[in-house]
């Protein structure tokens, strides 16, 4: 299968690499400066842990015109920046397959309708990254630290071409596949977390990590406003929770989601992934944060969180007071899991000294 990777970002440049390393005929399109620096140095990889670098010498182009052939091409970009290249992707007629991995609110239409449905393929990548200069900083991504790409298609349906990308994608070092019939919903939920949530709470704590860690204030708003995205898509659009674990984060207290995610701010793969997207991606927020709000707004649904913590996006609003802790938390719903929280902590110590404990408290995979 020839393939072409179209954006050179961070997860676009990790992808192209790895599709390498796993011996396929891959491209991989740059512009401007990134096409520079990947002819001198190559696609450099650095793992946010350990600090070694991986480089790959992946083929490179410089356009996508209307005779180019490609089986496949994977477009690994923001949403506001992939909508702008859509007349581009359309004006092709030979590509048998678009690949869009990109958070999307929004849904399948403006795609379906650029480039035909027969050509769609849903999907989100995965773990998160960041750029300094030629080198991506990513989270280790290999045969101990894997993660599920889910893709899908718009009807639902699993096809022969379904199961072919999957293969495909499923042959990277570090990368499982999940085929969901869901993928519009999955994005939905999805943004919830990250575009309603979390994204705009790092962006009000000046995106600083370490800052947002000690602002309570916004770790109680950033639960309130997924909550708020999550029972509006569910009670008031009727799109039912993708995966079905996340209505477990609609039911979580405020107590245990603070601690969960004070713990979880401080990691390398937080400061990589969160951190990093929020920094480069403050548009794509503020886009696809809208897009969502508008359909929540338009079916009626509660929307009060999400319009005081979304507008942060925008690089000229102020910050949030640092450590900020005026906004009383709601304990309603703690007595239950912290005994069972209590029942775990207790039998884990009956284990045995022989077992060693998680140096971090794990956050569900979504949040990774």
């Amino acid at each position: 299968m020839r393939v072409l990777v179209f954006g050179a970002g961070p997860l676009g440049s990790l992808m192209a690499a790895r599709l390498h390393e796993a011996g396929h005929d891959v491209s991989l399109l740059a512009r401007g400066q990134r096409l520079d620096d990947l002819k001198n140095h190559g696609v450099v990889l650095r793992d946010e842990e350990s600090g070694e670098l991986e480089v790959a010498d992946v083929p490179l182009v410089g356009s996508f015109g209307p005779d180019d052939r490609y089986e496949l091409v994977m477009v690994v970009m923001r949403k506001n920046q992939a909508r702008d290249i859509l007349p581009v992707l359309a004006a092709n007629p030979h590509v048998g397959t678009y690949l869009f991995l990109m958070n999307n609110a929004e849904g399948p239409a403006p795609l379906v309708d650029a480039v035909g449905a027969d050509r769609v393929l849903l999907g989100f990548p995965l773990p998160g990254g960041s750029r300094e200069g030629h080198v991506v900083h990513i989270v280790p991504v290999d045969e101990h630290n894997t993660y599920t790409l889910p893709i899908g298609e718009v009807d639902g349906r699993v096809r022969d071409r379904t199961r072919a990308v999957a293969d495909l994608l499923g042959s990277m070092r570090g990368y499982e596949v999940e085929i969901r019939g869901d993928m519009d919903g999955w994005l939905k939920y999805h943004a919830c977390i990250t575009i309603l949530a979390l994204g705009p709470a790092v962006c009000a704590a000046g995106i600083d990590m370490e800052r947002l860690a000690r602002t309570r204030d916004l770790l109680v708003l950033s639960l309130r406003a997924m909550k708020e995205g999550f029972r509006g898509l569910r009670t008031h659009l009727g799109i039912r929770p993708a995966p079905k674990s996340f209505r477990l984060l609609e039911l979580m207290p405020e107590p245990i989601w603070v601690w969960l995610l004070r713990s979880r701010l401080r990691t390398g793969e937080a400061r990589s992934s969160i951190e990093g997207h929020s920094a480069a991606a403050r548009d794509e927020i503020a886009h696809v944060g809208e897009e969502l709000r508008a359909q929540l707004h338009e079916a009626g649904a509660p929307t009060a969180t999400i319009d005081l913590l979304l507008p942060y996006a925008d690089p000229a609003a102020a910050t949030w007071p640092d450590g900020a802790r005026d906004i009383p938390m709601r304990w309603s719903g703690i007595v239950v899991p912290a005994l069972v929280l209590a029942g775990l902590v207790a039998a884990a110590r009956s284990a045995g000294s022989g077992a060693r404990a998680s140096r971090h408290a794990p956050l569900p995979r979504s949040i990774r």
